[in-house]
């Protein structure tokens, strides 16, 4: 009966379980489950043993009282009979034969009423038993509820936990790759590229003012030439050293030496001056 109480109690302790009580206090709430379900789990077969047990227990004293019963009504039927035989046997006149039966009819009866005792005696102890057991099998059921909760929520919290670690993740792949971040590894390498980018420029741009240089100087150098073979031709004489646009003023353009073009115009100028003038062509 001690048994039978310790298993009660243990079955009431587990299904009045607070989990989420203990899920608050423990620091790896997955681990906690776990151990939790593996608990429920050994302590439901272990009261599944100890509940089939007292349901044995009980199935074995109901058999013994009705075997009590079926004993006290047979020897109850043998009392009758005897006593029924004592009563032919003494009104035919055989009171010896009478008196023979009539003792068996009280031995049957004692027999009876032993039997009757046993089972009587039995019967509390067989209620007790199966309240007992009826007990035992809804507190088996409510463990077993509580063990599919319990892996209802274990499942849940792990799924939650999971779903909360890849959005960590994903977040951090975000933010990793946000160009607005300054502090992002894409928005440092475009850092970098736009400092290779700018430092190429520069180069470019350091080489090309070279270049232009170069080619000014070489412009220079030629409309110095230029001049030199436009004075040489003026000093040799003769319109022809001047190139044909040359003989108009109005025809330069702002593309040509204009320096050189007036000299020598005024070159020009300054010779026909010199030349002598014809004395009848004058006199008019």
């Amino acid at each position: 009966m001690a048994e039978k109480q310790s298993i009660l109690g243990r079955i009431a302790q587990l299904t009045r379980a607070n989990v989420n009580a203990l899920l608050d206090r423990a620091e790896d709430p997955e681990k906690m489950l776990n151990q939790l379900v593996r608990d429920y789990t050994a302590s439901i077969a272990e009261a599944r043993d100890a509940v089939a047990q007292t349901i044995g227990n009980l199935r074995l004293a109901e058999k013994d009282h009705a075997a009590d019963v079926a004993e006290a009504r047979d020897w109850g039927n043998k009392a009758l009979a005897a006593s029924r035989k004592a009563d032919q046997l003494r009104a035919g006149g055989d009171s010896v034969g009478a008196d023979k039966w009539d003792s068996l009819a009280k031995i049957a009866l004692t027999k009876q009423i032993t039997a009757e005792n046993e089972a009587k005696e039995a019967e509390p102890m067989i209620a007790s038993q199966q309240q007992v057991v009826e007990q035992l099998k809804t507190g088996l059921q409510q463990m077993e509820a509580k063990l599919g909760d319990l892996h209802s929520k274990r499942d849940q919290l792990i799924a939650r936990k999971k779903t909360a670690e890849a959005q960590v993740k994903v977040q951090g792949a975000i933010r990793s790759i946000n160009v607005m971040d300054p502090t992002s590894e894409l928005a440092r390498y475009e850092d970098q590229v736009r400092r290779v980018e700018a430092q190429a420029a520069g180069q470019m741009e350091l080489a090309g003012s070279s270049l232009d240089a170069q080619f000014a100087e070489l412009e220079a150098s030629g409309a110095d030439l230029e001049a030199e073979a436009r004075l040489a031709a003026l000093k040799s004489g003769g319109n022809s050293a001047l190139p044909a646009a040359a003989a108009s003023p109005a025809q330069i353009t702002d593309g040509d030496d204009v320096d050189a073009a007036f000299a020598a115009l005024k070159a020009e100028n300054a010779k026909q001056a010199a030349q002598p003038t014809d004395p009848e062509r004058s006199s008019y």
